[in-house]
């Protein structure tokens, strides 16, 4: 089962002794925060757990399955992960 935003919220108030509101802007706030800085096309590295990294794609030929057509995909940003060093050994540590 995936790790929601909602039970994110939830053990952060519980392990902070703070309500679920108030907690629940401080994630809605690190969010934006992190959303704005990938938009603003910088990447974000959290220190211990990895790198959000944003990616200009060019544009390229595409075809479209249904019909068979060749066309052009315009240009876009990506954005990879990279898990730190220490991640990677904890989530390899069984």
């Amino acid at each position: 089962m995936a790790l929601t935003k909602q039970t994110i919220i939830e053990k952060i108030s519980t392990n902070n002794n703070q309500t679920p509101s108030q907690t629940k802007d401080t994630v809605e706030t690190l969010l934006e925060i992190m959303k704005s800085t990938m938009a603003s096309g910088e990447d974000v590295i959290i220190s211990g757990f990895g790198k959000f990294q944003v990616n200009e794609k060019a544009p390229r030929k595409g075809r479209n399955p249904a019909a068979g057509k060749v066309m052009m995909l315009d240009k876009r940003r990506t954005v990879t992960f990279k898990c730190s060093g220490g991640l990677r050994d904890k989530i390899n540590d069984l």
